[in-house]
């Protein structure tokens, strides 16, 4: 993805924000836009009231990946963001831009949610917001384009007090609540895990985060005798992704929570540490 442009003109819409270069330091909070794009609301309010309703449970968690050090031993700083989003390198979401390579916003004025960029974690939704924003505001949707942004770039820019919200991948919630057979709706991101994949290489431990239940069962199968069906889920753990990223924030190093690693739809564990590491 070439350089965002961090630019802003005068000319641009309101429902629009830069997609600046992520970087270590935090900046103020941008002002929300004064005037919400109103075909862009009615989509974030259908969307949000479809979640109400859907996953109204409450959100499960996973576990640490190992217990805490014993009470009263010396604690260490909490994670940085940049080491949060360090664990999220190399998984691809999808969002909206307009031709100056600005965020598309969407606001929901009926509950008073500030101005939000929405991320998919498929491109085919991405694909659906941007007919959508076209057919509804052409002057906007002109040169529009759905742009790939990697998950520890969108950290950083949270950490910027850019706000976002993820759309998951249907199929995911679907095998998170049968993974969750108490559950009747969840809320977030399903992300998967298992003690059994907790691997250490090159004098480092990880413990990997899958965004897709298959993924996580082609690895299970490769070391684990219990190869399929309810005794290879019966060794899958289900969170949200929203959860596990504010554990890793309040959590000291050494906790556990700085060995996650979370694994690119599609890629192994090894083939993906191989790749950041290279």
């Amino acid at each position: 993805m070439p350089p965002p442009n961090s630019s802003r003109s005068s000319s641009l819409p309101l429902a629009a924000a830069p997609m600046s270069n992520p970087s270590p330091s935090p900046s103020p909070s941008p002002s929300p836009p004064p005037n919400p794009l109103a075909a862009a609301s009615s989509f974030l309010q259908h969307h949000l009231s479809n979640l109400a309703s859907r996953f109204a449970a409450p959100r499960p968690a996973l576990a640490a990946a190992r217990p805490p050090g014993p009470q009263g031993a010396s604690h260490s700083l909490a994670l940085a963001p940049d080491e949060v989003a360090r664990a999220l390198t190399g998984t691809p979401v999808f969002t909206v831009c307009n031709s100056s390579n600005e965020f598309v916003l969407v606001s929901d004025p009926a509950t008073g949610l500030r101005s939000l960029g929405l991320l998919c974690f498929r491109s085919e939704d991405a694909d659906s917001l941007l007919s959508h924003v076209r057919k509804r505001q052409p002057m906007l949707g002109k040169g529009a384009k759905v742009v790939p942004i990697t998950l520890d770039q969108v950290y950083m820019l949270k950490a910027e007090g850019i706000a976002f919200r993820f759309l998951p991948d249907p199929l995911q919630i679907k095998n998170a609540l049968e993974l969750k057979s108490g559950l009747t709706g969840f809320d977030g991101v399903p992300v998967f895990q298992s003690d059994l994949l907790v691997l250490k290489k090159q004098k480092k431990r990880y413990c990997p985060i899958y965004f897709q239940k298959e993924d996580i069962e082609r690895e299970l199968r490769k070391t684990s005798k219990a190869s399929k069906g309810s005794a290879l889920s019966k060794q899958i753990m289900v969170g949200s992704l929203e959860d596990v990223l504010k554990k890793m924030e309040i959590n000291d190093r050494n906790s556990g929570w700085d060995d996650l690693i979370f694994i690119p739809p599609g890629k192994s564990l090894n083939q993906h540490i191989n790749e950041v590491s290279a």
